[in-house]
């Protein structure tokens, strides 16, 4: 819900950068012993309290730290989220600042001491708009198409590997875990303003805030680099609009 990967994607790189004919054959074993899809993401929302407690809430607001283990570099780290489709990230790093990146239901922006203030559009703002969704963890059939391709290693852990086609045309790949059927991460590819990306995702240190077990822990691989996100608390139903709204320079950018 607060920590799908993709929708903090442009703040992190931000902080940086033929045989004859026959009949057709059965399916494996292998293949015929995968479970559906939908299956397998209903069990994740079970396991994290269920459909009706995901939809129970409007809003969210996660506090935590955001660090680059290489670099020796951390600092905290804002997710507010506000239904359906808000989502704002504020950091600030140190010797950078701070950097904010947010969708306000038409607007994708970003500020930061590199590029200044700037507005988004075409297909980064598509994506943006899909990643802003406050109820992702349902995987809404009208937004998603979903297949079980494998069951695969990911992350050290056996794991489902699901293909998730998007209504924008893009395709994610989302892994999980076999044994608690809980997420175990992504790999996304989406376009920024450093060009096209494609970012693993590792979620783990699942723990209970609230009503929701949510994963504390989302570990980013982006053009070599490690950025891990720890989420230390979290408070639901309590963020004013206000907090999306644009600043005076992004609306000096829209038009």
């Amino acid at each position: 819900m607060f920590l799908r990967a993709a929708a903090v994607v442009a703040l992190l790189s931000a902080s940086l950068s033929a045989q004859a004919p026959a009949a057709k054959a059965p399916a494996t074993a292998a293949t015929a012993e995968l479970p559906d899809a939908r299956t397998i993401v209903d069990r994740h929302i079970k396991a994290i309290g269920g459909r009706e407690a995901v939809l129970a809430h409007k809003s969210m607001h996660a506090s935590g730290t955001l660090s680059i283990p290489a670099s020796g570099i951390s600092g905290p780290v804002d997710i507010y989220g506000l239904a359906p489709d808000h989502v704002l990230v504020r950091t600030s790093v140190p010797g950078i600042g701070e950097i904010v990146d947010a969708y306000d239901g038409a607007h994708a922006w970003s500020i930061s001491p590199m590029t200044g203030p700037t507005l988004k559009s075409g297909k980064e703002l598509e994506q943006t708009k899909l990643d802003a969704d406050f109820y992702s963890e349902l995987r809404d059939p009208k937004k998603y198409t979903m297949k079980t391709v494998e069951k695969t290693t990911f992350d050290g852990r056996d794991c489902y590997k699901l293909s998730v086609k998007r209504i924008d045309g893009s395709e994610d790949f989302d892994f999980y875990d076999v044994a608690t059927g809980l997420r175990a991460g992504s790999i996304n590819t989406r376009e920024t303003q450093m060009g096209t990306m494609t970012v693993s995702n590792v979620e783990s240190g699942y723990k209970k805030f609230g009503p929701l077990t949510q994963a504390s822990v989302l570990t980013q691989k982006i053009m070599g680099v490690e950025q891990k996100i720890t989420i230390e608390s979290v408070d639901y139903d309590k963020v004013d609009p206000s907090v999306f709204a644009p600043p005076a320079p992004i609306k000096a950018l829209i038009k």
